[in-house]
């Protein structure tokens, strides 16, 4: 199993939860409503990254 073919999902999902979080943060506090959104938008980032495969090496 290699790490690097996992990366784009785990590039992604960090991401998307970075953004969502420092978004959510701007009032110093992070509501049941803006926790429910990035979680959603987390997992939706994982999923459809990791649906798409990797391109070959010998493809360009």
């Amino acid at each position: 199993m290699k790490i690097s073919k996992y990366w784009k999902a785990v590039v992604a999902t960090l991401a998307t939860g970075a953004g969502g979080l420092s978004t959510a943060m701007n009032d110093d506090t992070v509501t049941s409503a803006e926790a429910s959104t990035i979680l959603i938008a987390v997992v939706t980032a994982a999923v459809a990254t990791w649906a798409v495969p990797n391109r070959d090496k010998g493809e360009a």
